[in-house]
């Protein structure tokens, strides 16, 4: 039982001790937050609800009701899950997911984070406890620093991911923790998270047709990367309508595909994709060394390049949901 006593401050020391001590003995917990980013022109928000049953079972819902869109994060015993209900369809990855990194909206992932920087700024105030810590994003030039804020009681309050001029780019605020909660048998199975989430969405019949025929905006990443301009935007017919390619070329080359997102009409096999999740802000996306992968508001998109390193691969993608720039 973990007991930070009242009477007198505490030291870093015992709140990290103690921090360790609840994930240690934590049989597992559900949380809901809001998570805003500041990536684009516009900040975008997001409803996240997490479920954690220890050791490794983890439902992440994400969603963005603004656009009417939702995406999950699934860990169970057959692998890790990335499901995008209103195509019907599912990604399964080989991945350590979520060990790798850091992950703003997992209680023991920051907690992790404040244990792991030997040269985390520590803060007590009257109602709480306030950690500066370094991110353990796998390419974290972009987002290297974080605040974490947690109540007295251990409780997480908030998160804010910073970038290396500490200006707050995602931001998390847990609006509800409970601890050591029950979870139903087949409350991790990737079939029924698939089948709940697409009753809670009200246009499942108009996103079947609407993905068939609808034109689609190409959208251009904002990120400047030095020795890098759009060269050719090339448009090619497809059986479901178009694909565009977008090339970079000068000093560093990267590629840009966007096609038309198609509707899976079965969803009993999951496709295999290679490399990790990646949390693109807006959404979840595929990470290779040489490419990234994603979804976002029913259009394919496929970034890829020998030239960028994969953090500005990240920077490229993640600006990529930001206004069209011709």
């Amino acid at each position: 039982m973990v007991v930070l006593s009242a009477c007198g401050s505490k030291s870093q020391e015992d709140v990290v001790s103690a921090l360790n001590e609840k994930v240690a003995e934590m049989k597992g917990y559900k949380a809901n937050a809001k998570m805003t980013l500041q990536m684009g022109e516009d900040p975008q928000v997001y409803n996240v609800e997490v479920w954690h049953k220890n050791p490794d079972f983890y439902r992440v819902n994400l969603k963005n009701p603004k656009r009417d869109q939702s995406q999950m994060i699934l860990r169970n015993k057959e692998g890790v899950f990335v499901l995008t209900p209103a195509l019907n369809k599912s990604f399964k990855f080989q991945s350590e997911w979520p060990k790798n990194s850091s992950q703003a909206y997992l209680y023991e992932s920051l907690v992790k984070d404040v244990m792991e920087d030997k040269g985390a700024v520590f803060k007590a105030t009257d109602k709480y406890y306030v950690f500066e810590t370094k991110t353990r994003y796998q390419n974290n030039k972009m987002l290297p620093y974080q605040v974490i804020t947690f109540k007295k009681d251990l409780t997480p309050v908030s998160v804010k991911v910073q970038d290396p001029d500490k200006n707050t780019l995602v931001s998390v605020q847990f609006t509800k923790v409970k601890f050591d909660a029950s979870f139903d048998k087949n409350a991790f199975d990737m079939k029924r998270n698939m089948t709940s989430a697409q009753l809670e969405l009200p246009v499942m019949g108009e996103v079947k047709g609407k993905n068939k025929d609808k034109a689609f905006t190409v959208k251009h990443p904002t990120a400047k990367i030095d020795g890098a301009q759009l060269l050719d935007e090339e448009e090619l017919a497809t059986g479901s309508g178009k694909r565009v390619v977008l090339t970079y070329g000068g000093e560093q080359t990267y590629t840009l595909v966007e096609e038309k997102a198609a509707y899976e009409e079965t969803a009993l096999a999951s496709t295999r994709m290679n490399g990790e999740p990646v949390d693109l802000g807006f959404t979840i996306g595929a990470m290779t060394d040489h490419s990234v992968s994603w979804t976002f508001e029913g259009v394919d998109f496929m970034l890829a390049s020998k030239d960028l390193s994969k953090d500005e691969m990240l920077m490229v993608a993640r600006s990529v949901s930001g206004t069209e720039v011709k």
